[in-house]
């Protein structure tokens, strides 16, 4: 399996990361419809790494390799960032760091503190926004502009698998925000 060298990525945490990915995530059995109304002959199922003990320190470990300093917290749009950022806010204090979680809402709620943003965060916070699979950006894209629009501060965004060609990083860069895919669909041997 060839990986995509990511700059700060660990390569054997690369490497296990890729295997299990491929082991209990990627399904090659399509044709599956994705969240952008793409149909696609495979489809990555990241819950099953992120929710998974062994899994989830992987990926936690892999987003710790390339985290910019200044980054207080990790988060991004509900359900596929929250299970990445509570292991990395886990992983990290494991290896010194003091990071907090948070999560950013589908909609905002119309009772109890409301809003998008909930966790450990405050306006001024640097955070890093995190996607558990990108296919167009706009996810991601998304939970830049509402953590931007609540007061933090993004200072990165990460994606735990890229399948969209250079769209996603265009649509980070518009804001002004760098981005980071740790996998694309070549280290999980499948093409578009």
């Amino acid at each position: 399996m060839a990986n995509t060298p990511v700059i700060g990525v660990r390569e054997q945490d690369l490497s296990d990361l890729c295997r299990h990915l491929i082991e209990y995530s990627l399904r090659t059995d399509g044709p599956f419809l994705l969240r952008s109304g793409i149909e696609s002959d495979w489809y990555l199922d990241a819950r099953q790494t992120t929710f998974d003990g062994a899994g989830a320190r992987l990926v936690a470990e892999a987003v710790l390799d390339v985290l910019e300093s200044g980054v207080q917290a990790v988060g991004g749009m509900t359900m596929g960032a929250d299970p990445i950022a509570v292991s990395t806010a886990v992983v990290g204090v494991e290896r010194g760091l003091d990071l907090r979680a948070f999560s950013i809402r589908k909609q905002e709620k119309d009772h109890g503190v409301r809003g998008r943003l909930v966790g450990a965060v405050a306006p001024g916070d640097g955070v890093a926004v995190l996607e558990d699979t990108t296919t167009t950006g706009a996810a991601l894209a998304e939970a830049v502009d509402v953590a931007i629009g609540q007061g933090l501060v993004v200072i990165q965004a990460i994606a735990l698998v890229d399948r969209s060609g250079a769209a996603a990083a265009r649509l980070i860069a518009e804001r002004g925000v760098p981005y980071v895919a740790l996998v694309r669909p070549k280290d999980l041997g499948v093409t578009e």
